[in-house]
């Protein structure tokens, strides 16, 4: 009797709800606690928050539809310098942020359509060499588009972006709202928040859906798939384009955030991040995604703060550079997961049962 007393309480969707509330909650307070500690922190939450944003669009490629991408950082950098040159005064143009948004999205979906027609015959490492090639002409295009018709400005990049405004409201100066003082990485933290939370409800509803599993199916056989009669061609082209959107909204929200880029914040490092975030979290899975990706966005910020601290306490000087032990180790956890947890630390259920039957 007890046992089924405890089975009831755990089915009971009350609890659910208040584990939801509790959660929701801590968000809420989360950056007035990082605030405490300093606002840098605030501001890496801010930019862990994107890399979740760009995690679960490259999850929809590579977690969905099983189609590897070295060049996503492209369709981020789309939506950047798109928000960038229509909220600048390079131009001199200065649209809301709610009309650049899907302007940038637009424009990285079309690439991404643009980068998925002549990849649709390639699979494994030639896909990937594609989109690793695709990804480095767009970072040397916007470094090169400055002459003889000035675009991008080259390597100087952009500057002086508009902040998102609400009419006289801007989320980059800091405000008193009902007693209580918000900077504007803390005003960014809820806007931020609030766009992580609805791709969270559009991939779970993506990968419900028909479209979802016949993305699985791709995933799991293409030729099997394609004699079931699913539109191998257009899916490939939906994934590379939905991933792409997501990607161009979130270079939108780093220009506003940044108020300045370049070329160089969308180098080959960068998309590789965002891969291992996918990876490491657990391909296929939302949440497991969102994990890793916060993770792999904490993580080395901790060790750049503690291991040159560590090494002055223990020898009194800097014996190597914090950044060379962070990548280290950064890179030795990437080998043991994928030793001891190739499926992931919260893989989804399809993904892992795949991995099992092929070690079998």
């Amino acid at each position: 009797m007890t046992a089924l007393l405890n089975l009831n309480r755990r089915r009971d969707p009350r609890l659910a709800w208040a584990g939801l509330a509790v959660m929701a909650i801590a968000l809420l307070v989360l950056p007035f606690a990082l605030a405490g500690i300093g606002t840098a922190w605030v501001r890496i939450t801010n930019l862990a928050i994107l890399y979740c944003f760009l995690a679960l669009g490259l999850n929809i490629v590579v977690g969905f539809a099983g189609l590897l991408d070295l060049g996503y950082i492209a369709f981020y950098a789309v939506g950047a310098y798109v928000y960038a040159l229509l909220a600048s005064p390079h131009f001199n143009v200065h649209l809301p942020f709610w009309v650049i948004l899907p302007i940038g999205a637009a424009f990285a979906c079309l690439f991404g359509v643009l980068l998925g027609t002549p990849t649709l015959k390639l699979r494994g490492d030639y896909l990937a060499i594609v989109t690793l090639g695709f990804g480095e002409i767009i970072r040397i295009f916007l470094n090169n588009l400055s002459q003889p018709v000035n675009i991008t400005n080259g390597a100087q990049g952009v500057y002086m972006i508009d902040p998102f405004r609400i009419g006289s409201f801007s989320f980059a100066k800091p405000e008193v709202i009902a007693g209580l003082s918000f900077s504007g990485p803390v005003k960014y933290y809820y806007i931020l928040l609030a766009f992580l939370v609805a791709s969270i409800v559009i991939n779970l509803r993506l990968q419900d859906s028909r479209i979802g599993r016949a993305w699985e199916a791709i995933r799991e056989d293409e030729v099997a798939a394609r004699a079931m009669g699913i539109n191998t061609r257009n899916m490939k082209l939906l994934a590379f384009a939905m991933g792409a959107s997501f990607g161009g909204i979130a270079g939108g929200m780093f220009s506003a955030i940044q108020g300045f880029i370049s070329p160089e914040s969308f180098i080959l490092v960068e998309s590789i991040m965002v891969l291992s975030m996918v990876v490491l979290g657990g391909m296929g899975n939302v949440f497991g995604v969102v994990l890793g990706a916060l993770l792999l966005s904490y993580i080395p910020e901790v060790l750049r703060y503690t291991v040159g601290p560590v090494q002055r306490a223990m020898f009194g000087r800097t014996l190597i550079d914090p950044e060379v032990i962070r990548m280290l180790l950064f890179g030795f956890a990437l080998v043991l997961m994928m030793l001891f947890r190739p499926a992931g630390i919260w893989p989804s259920a399809l993904r892992k049962r795949e991995l099992e039957s092929k070690a079998a």
